[in-house]
């Protein structure tokens, strides 16, 4: 078995490498970067450049499945030209990744598997999303993901299924979210967001890893949740981390109007709500190794790779290679 897969040196990229590695699975990847191309007999780098409609077809040669991860970080301060690259990273990967495909034989592609996200479901306290909300939030955010997954919507042309992981709240300490919840923390300045009741829907690292190989190999199709089974209130998260830590929480919360004054429009992700139920992907058969975010926490800072003295990355990693 041969995956295509697009984002892969970024960080949920590297983390489905990895369980392909475990699974003896060879990777095609496609890179924006000809630096970060690699050439060994499982791990094959291609050029590719969606915004110019550029990709080397060869990287489509011997693939039974293709897992889309491509798109610029929405963790960077939202100006208006990189809410452009925000939106059109997305819509341009996906187009350039249909158009090679009109020109190649699909008969031997069973799986097709796009990266999508939790931003989609309107901000709401009190509601428990499943996937079959019709409703998009009122943000820029809401309008990212509709378009993204209008156009995953047009794969279902070719003869193989089609599938989207709307991922929630990444915990990992190589990048995403976590390492700048836990900077503060670690300083000792560690505080919830606006009234902290705000519900954040999480997943691990390796979960997320697993629920993308899983549907690839089941071949499943249709709209999953990449959010783990407990979703916790952005006080309760604080907490969680500051335990792990052995750190306490001593300050009040943070107000909404001076994270805005800082990160500007970018601080709706600290104060969005979205509660979002893993169920479905649940009764396909897959079990979580990290159901409780106590348990994820401890997972990721007893790790080799992530001492409670080592540094914890950046928020604003690339997720496009």
């Amino acid at each position: 078995m041969r995956i295509l897969i697009t984002g892969a040196t970024g960080l949920v990229g590297s983390a489905i490498v990895e369980q392909c590695r475990k699974k003896d699975i060879a990777v095609n990847y496609l890179t924006t970067s000809k630096s970060k191309i690699t050439s060994e007999p499982k791990f094959q780098g291609y050029y590719w450049n969606p915004d110019k409609g550029e990709i080397d077809l060869d990287s489509l040669v011997g693939v039974s499945a293709i897992i889309n991860l491509a798109g610029a970080s929405i963790s960077k301060r939202w100006t208006s030209s990189y809410r452009k690259e925000i939106m059109s990273s997305r819509v341009n990967s996906l187009r350039t990744l249909h158009t090679a495909l009109e020109k190649v034989d699909t008969a031997d592609i069973f799986s097709f598997v796009s990266a999508s996200a939790i931003g989609r479901y309107p901000d709401s306290l009190s509601k428990f999303y499943t996937e079959e909300e019709t409703a998009v939030d009122d943000s820029f955010l809401g309008e990212v993901v509709e378009a993204w997954e209008n156009e995953i919507d047009k794969f279902n042309s070719f003869n193989f299924k089609v599938a989207k992981v709307r991922i929630g709240l990444v915990m990992s300490c190589n990048g995403g979210a976590l390492p700048e919840m836990a900077k503060p923390v670690k300083n000792y300045v560690g505080a919830a967001f606006g009234t902290g009741e705000q519900w954040q829907s999480w997943v691990h690292i390796s979960d997320l890893a697993r629920i993308f190989m899983f549907v690839v190999e089941y071949g499943l199709e249709g709209i999953y949740n990449g959010v783990g089974p407990n979703p916790v209130t952005n006080t309760k998260l604080v907490k969680e981390i500051a335990k792990v830590l052995d750190r306490p929480v001593v300050l009040p919360n943070i107000p909404k109007l001076v994270m805005k004054i800082v990160l500007g429009k970018l601080s709706y992700l600290l104060f969005a709500s979205q509660r979002v139920s893993c169920k479905k992907i649940e009764e396909e058969g897959f079990n979580f190794t990290f159901p409780n975010v106590c348990l994820a926490l401890e997972a990721i800072y007893s790790s080799p790779e992530c001492t409670k003295s080592s540094e914890m990355g950046s928020f604003t990693k690339e997720y496009t290679s």
